[in-house]
């Protein structure tokens, strides 16, 4: 397999990876424009325009747009993170060109059909319903929030239902116009596609557009705080997070194994001591969600109103022990199942071109996968351990939701993990 990286005059990159012996390819674009680069007042804009960008362009209506990709046999779709905005297909390999001038339509030459902003903010406000309505998920909304009060990171990317229902026409045009840029821009193949083809067609579409200075993102920064809603559920649902390094730090492959060691899988220590030998809770896990400058630790557990309180207290204990006595085998075991995760997650082309462009738009360029092994193989048990012991002096980020007016706060549990 071969990977390419070009960028044409204007600050539009192209990434490529051929993969020898497939008939299939994935290609999208993905635009640095995600939540965290949004105003207050345009919170949620970001995932508007996601949603808009299939309802038409000056070229083809929505039900062409659907009819053209599914005539060959293909599938397109969009999603928004807080830091990108993808909108990607997956083709056959004659049909690359298709997918490319598809992707760069709706992404360049939307109408904004004010009848079409309408249905789709219907659509949207019932999306945020929905996920108010789902406690293991909206949960992490607010521990996000709590973490990083005020700052564009923090906030949700739905956005909230009143500024949702406030966005405009003008709103959505000055938001592409600020952030969709060419600068901002990554195309991602990876597949049967030949480099110097997706090029000529990137300079094609692309190469008009004039480079345009690019506003930085604000830096995130973790406070660390409380939030909790106490509701008559039947599970009381806990999500703790600590701060961590983000993608550019080395730092991240101990948070990752860190995690892993500690909530990654059956074997791993809160699992075992929650789960199977205490029987507090159905479901508990740890894992990273790492951005370009920041991380975050997340701990998420479902137990019942009266497990609560025991249920922290044992995963402040856990963390807590971690930085005297985790083990080589434990660390191995979480190196192994992080290594193979990572690689198993890239038999497809449409990871592979999510992965060129995660780390491209990170690094400008593309690390070889051997170098991240390498640097997962580093970490061993005496650095999972320091890195353990530093968390014992951080400040915890805790949400609660559900039958929870009787569990530990945030400073209860500060306290107990510094003991």
């Amino acid at each position: 397999m071969s990977t390419q990286l070009h960028r044409l005059s204007n600050g539009f990159r192209v990434v490529t990876e051929h993969m020898p012996g497939l008939q299939s390819a994935s290609v999208g674009i993905w635009v640095g424009a995600g939540g965290r680069h949004e105003a207050p007042e345009q919170n949620g804009i970001a995932h508007f325009l996601e949603h808009m960008a299939f309802k038409g362009t000056k070229r083809r209506s929505a039900l062409q747009i659907a009819e053209q990709i599914e005539d060959v046999g293909g599938y397109i779709n969009a999603y928004t993170s807080r830091e990108v905005t993808a909108y990607y297909a997956r083709v056959l390999a004659e049909d690359v060109p298709l997918a490319v001038d598809l992707i760069g339509d709706i992404v360049l030459n939307p109408v904004f059909d004010p009848r079409e902003i309408e249905i789709e903010r219907g659509v949207i406000l019932q999306e945020i319903g929905q996920a108010l309505d789902t406690p293991d998920d909206i949960i992490f909304d607010w521990l996000q929030e709590a973490a990083y009060p005020e700052q564009p990171i923090g906030r949700t990317i739905l956005g909230p239902s009143e500024r949702v229902s406030a966005f405009t026409e003008d709103d959505l045009r000055r938001f592409t116009a600020q952030h969709y840029g060419p600068g901002q821009m990554i195309l991602a193949a990876a597949g049967a596609v030949d480099h110097d083809a997706i090029v000529a067609m990137a300079e094609a579409q692309f190469g008009h557009l004039p480079a345009q200075s690019q506003a930085e993102a604000a830096p995130g920064l973790y406070r660390g705080g409380e939030f909790r809603q106490v509701r008559d559920l039947e599970q009381a649902h806990v999500a703790l997070g600590f701060d961590q390094p983000g993608y550019r730090d080395d730092k991240i492959y101990a948070a990752q194994v860190f995690a892993g060691a500690m909530g990654g899988g059956m074997s791993s220590r809160l699992f075992q001591e929650a789960r199977e030998k205490r029987g507090l809770c159905y479901t508990i896990f740890a894992s990273i969600g790492a951005y370009s400058d920041a991380g975050l630790l997340t701990v998420y557990a479902g137990t019942g109103a009266d497990d609560v309180g025991d249920l922290a207290n044992l995963t402040m204990d856990e963390l807590r022990r971690a930085a005297d006595d985790m083990t080589e085998a434990e660390v191995a075991r979480a190196r192994a199942q992080m290594k193979s995760g990572m690689l198993m997650g890239l038999e497809s082309p449409s990871s592979r071109a999510e992965r060129l462009a995660r780390v491209v738009s990170i690094w400008d360029r593309v690390p070889p996968l051997s170098e991240a092994i390498a640097k997962i193989d580093a970490v061993d048990a005496a650095v999972v351990r320091e890195h353990a012991g530093k968390l014992l002096a951080t400040v915890p980020t805790l949400a609660l939701y559900g039958p929870v007016g009787r569990a530990p706060d945030a400073e209860t549990l500060r306290r107990r993990l510094a003991a």
